[in-house]
């Protein structure tokens, strides 16, 4: 086997986010469901962004986030995702390597902007996201660099790619690679419209063994197996997949496997900020706890307080050494 020089490697739709403080009547006003992500055109997304007041831009993403709160717990990570070669998709460039994480994927030249989310933060921390996927779109199989991935302890992937056919061939041609290499792949669901449009696909990936380990949170379970009952989507989770781990939000989160079922509590916070963010760093925590040989229970303890620490702020990235803050906590990493 090829020795590992990245513990991650995390694929994904490279976005810049633009955050705004919003009421809840702006989202009726534009007919949004609060907590969703729904793709827009570019009109729609300069409209949307004409009724926003003052923004923060932040690269964004999900697994590029995830990439991010890796790196800050001090793993060797790096990152796939296309960006275009305009302003935004150089600020994306130098905020992810500027945290330290290998992100060498080429440009788009030429083509559609670097893709962008107008995130709505409402008064309850909870984000509503308007997604611009622009060069995203461009990422295909040609993008997927073999001796990363063949070298990377986990190839992470998000749901949201599955939304175009020639990132859904970059998505398989990654876990076809880090399975020819004896490496475990990872997906997380990403958001429960992705799974009712993709259900069954992503049952087939699940099933097929095509990804090793699953994330999601318990609204994004129950649309995948279109129940209201938690217990029993667990319990079909089993059966499908080696090993998961849910977030239950202030409950905490679980971690699953054929045979066990771990609960980790929620660790406190003062108070809910902006929930942006906050699966992409818990599953950066879980990843983290896994690569360094934490149990189960205590990788998802772990998750969880990555994922308090980014709610607490604006932004989907971590504010303060991840690693820090775990050692402070109790976790050897």
């Amino acid at each position: 086997m090829q020795a590992t020089r990245f513990d991650v490697l995390t694929i994904g739709n490279a976005i810049v986010d633009i955050l705004a403080r919003a009421e809840d009547d702006l989202l009726v006003a534009e007919g949004l469901t609060k907590g969703m992500m729904r793709l827009v055109d570019a009109g729609q997304s300069a409209a949307l962004y004409a009724h926003i007041g003052p923004a923060i831009e932040a690269s964004g993403g999900s697994a590029g986030n995830t990439a991010a709160g890796l790196a800050s717990l001090g793993l060797a990570t790096a990152y796939i995702g296309k960006v275009a070669d305009d302003h935004l998709g150089g600020i994306f460039r130098h905020d992810i390597t500027a945290q330290g994480v290998h992100f060498a994927t080429t440009p788009l030249v030429g083509g559609a902007p670097t893709a962008t989310s107008i995130i709505l933060i409402t008064p309850d921390g909870e984000r509503t996201m308007n997604t611009h996927l622009g060069a995203c779109t461009e990422l295909g199989p040609a993008d997927i660099d073999a001796a990363v991935v063949g070298a990377a302890g986990v190839t992470y992937l998000e749901g949201y790619l599955w939304d175009r056919p020639n990132a859904k061939d970059a998505f398989r041609a990654a876990c076809a690679i880090a399975h020819a290499h004896g490496r475990k792949t990872a997906m997380t669901l990403s958001d429960s419209f992705c799974v009712d449009r993709f259900r069954a696909e992503f049952l087939e990936l699940m099933r097929s063994g095509t990804v090793d380990i699953v994330f999601a949170n318990d609204t994004e379970l129950k649309a995948l197996y279109e129940t209201s009952n938690l217990d029993g989507a667990v319990a079909l989770l089993r059966a499908d997949c080696a090993l998961a781990a849910v977030t239950l939000g202030a409950e905490g989160a679980l971690a699953v496997t054929r045979s066990e079922i771990h609960h980790a509590p929620a660790f406190p916070v003062e108070r809910v900020v902006d929930l942006t963010g906050a699966g992409d760093q818990f599953a950066a925590g879980f990843l983290a706890g896994i690569a360094r040989g934490l149990d189960l229970r205590e990788a998802a303890s772990l998750g969880c307080l990555c994922g308090t620490e980014v709610i607490g702020h604006i932004g989907p990235r971590p504010a303060v050494s991840l690693k820090d803050l775990a050692g402070q906590s109790g976790f050897v990493i």
